[in-house]
């Protein structure tokens, strides 16, 4: 009547195919059946460019375009550069760790499910909610920004109406399927990779005194005055880091993507090494001329009292003369917007919809149609986005504030936790006979790389909300620490419910969970990461360039 329902899970049933064999669906022939995934019941549509753009430039949008601001503001365009430097080392640790899980075991549930299967279904349970808040919050800031950004041009509609408007538009497009979505990120990101290039183009040409009407260089002028620390020192930088961990999140979405795609033992390789460029390119990148070109004590970056959005970019143009080129960054904001909220809807459809296969959520979650659309899964995570109303008592910069630091613990729990599950699978595999020359994509510097991102993410979830303490203000407090406990609380509220316990390496499954390329033939093989030569033999260096 609603369409197809999704496979039950049977605990009895046999598992994954080996490498090789087909998977069919009663009712479906051979090749509709390759082309939806039997245990999510999702459309295997993302092509290798889709994959490979999303892990580029995807999840670029208010965040960093917007929230940056925020940051600079708090920390000074030395602390900026700081922050995004360290959380991109971790950023690039945890997705290291992913490549080699994911590159192996593409199916549903990325790391949530890897999470059950190396340690314990209630570690799991505590993963995939935290991953889901993590895209609530986003997608509420983006919704935030994007509703913004239309009052700003016109005020005749209410912020509300925007909101309700702009639901229904990317709802709609949800309901499409992947396919659908996979060809407007692809397009939308590299409209956001040219915009990026011509604000740096901007920034040089800025900073070197070329525009037309200016009469000296810019040079590192803000750098001097107000400083690199914007008076702060290493409070300041301090606070960054939260900033900073929300602008990075989705770098790990290509593991969440990976169902979908048509052939994940050439994405997925691919687009995880793509992620060091994102980090040098587009974040380190942007922290630098942000930095340069705006003014860290800018009055519009932080506290505004109305409901539009002021980033660095805006404020730049407008220091440097061309008031006009402020619609033309906001129109670069808005269409980073629609590629963010859309991108936002995505992941936490999919975090829910494969947690409900699992038994960590609630069965009607699950359900998908013909298109292979989790439906209900879309309209949970899209109502998250209401939370985007507090916009409307509170102000639209001081909404952003809150709600980044809200999502910012559960950032560095959730890529903790991969780091540890990580750690687990390299466990498993050693205990079972298994050596690193089996594994198609190898994780660079293992262990030491594991145990960093494990002990660093665990570090910033602790001290990020420190400088609440002195002066000590109740309410930045509680925002700042109230999901770090929450993580506990499920993870041994589940346990003593389900009676769950760690799993031993020994009894670990290596074997089920991989498939077949679509577009290839059979799964990727042992000594080939899908890439056009085998990297065993290179250089980590060349490893980590190859395929840019």
């Amino acid at each position: 009547m609603f369409g197809r329902k999704a496979p039950q899970h049977n605990e009895d049933a046999p598992p994954w195919p080996e490498a090789g064999q087909d998977v069919t669906i009663p009712g479906m022939d051979s090749e509709s059946s390759s082309r939806m995934d039997p245990d999510s019941g999702v459309k295997r549509g993302l092509k290798n460019r889709h994959l490979s753009m999303m892990a580029l430039a995807g999840i670029i949008g208010p965040g960093l375009l917007v929230g940056s601001g925020g940051a600079l503001h708090d920390g000074g365009p030395a602390s900026l550069l700081i922050g995004f430097g360290v959380i991109g080392i971790i950023a690039f640790s945890i997705m290291q760790s992913l490549g080699e899980m994911t590159t192996l075991y593409p199916g549903g549930g990325a790391f949530i499910s890897l999470a059950d299967r190396m340690v314990d279904k209630a570690f799991a349970v505590a993963v995939g909610w935290n991953y889901f808040i993590i895209w609530a919050a986003v997608l509420a800031n983006e919704y935030n920004v994007i509703s913004s950004i239309l009052v700003f041009w016109s005020d005749r509609v209410p912020l509300w109406g925007y909101f309700l408007i702009l639901w229904f538009v990317f709802l709609g497009f949800q309901l499409l399927g992947v396919e659908a979505f996979g060809e407007a990120e692809f397009w939308l990101a590299l409209i956001k990779l040219l915009g990026l290039v011509a604000y740096f183009l901007f920034g040089i040409i800025y900073a070197s005194g070329g525009l037309v009407g200016q009469h000296e260089t810019l040079g590192f002028r803000y750098w001097h005055d107000p400083g690199p620390f914007n008076g702060n020192g290493f409070r300041g930088c301090a606070q960054v880091f939260v900033f900073c961990s929300t602008f990075y999140a989705g770098v790990e979405s290509v593991a969440v993507a990976a169902t979908e795609t048509r052939n994940p033992g050439v994405a997925v390789p691919q687009a995880i090494r793509q992620v060091f460029a994102r980090i040098v390119f587009i974040y380190m990148g942007s922290a630098f001329f942000f930095g340069l070109t705006c003014p860290a004590n800018a009055s519009g970056l932080v506290n505004g009292g109305s409901r539009a959005l002021q980033s660095p970019m805006t404020i730049a143009i407008q220091t440097a003369g061309w008031t006009g080129g402020v619609n033309l960054i906001n129109a670069f904001i808005f269409i980073t917007c629609l590629s963010a909220v859309n991108s936002s809807i995505y992941i936490g459809s999919r975090t829910v919809l494969y947690m409900a296969h699992s038994g960590m959520a609630p069965r009607f979650l699950r359900w998908t149609d013909k298109r292979g659309v989790p439906v209900f899964a879309v309209l949970l995570t899209n109502a998250f986005g209401a939370l985007s109303m507090m916009n409307v008592s509170t102000g639209a910069s001081k909404a952003y504030s809150y709600i980044v630091n809200l999502s910012g613990v559960s950032t560095f729990l959730v890529w903790g936790s991969i780091s540890l599950i990580h750690l687990r699978f390299r466990a498993a595999w050693q205990h079972q006979g298994r050596t690193r020359a089996d594994l198609p994509f190898k994780s660079l510097w293992y262990p030491w790389n594991a145990y960093f991102g494990l002990g660093a993410n665990v570090f910033l979830a602790f001290v990020q909300g420190w400088t609440t303490l002195s002066p000590f203000t109740a309410g930045t407090f509680v925002d700042s620490y109230i999901l770090l406990p929450l993580f506990p609380i499920i993870y041994f509220v589940f346990k003593l419910v389900r009676g769950t316990r760690l799993r031993r390496v020994s009894e670990i499954d290596l074997v089920s969970g991989r498939r077949t390329d679509l577009d290839g033939k059979g799964v990727v093989p042992e000594d080939f990461a899908g890439d056009p030569l085998p990297k065993r033999d290179l250089p980590w260096w060349k490893r980590m360039f190859h395929s840019f």
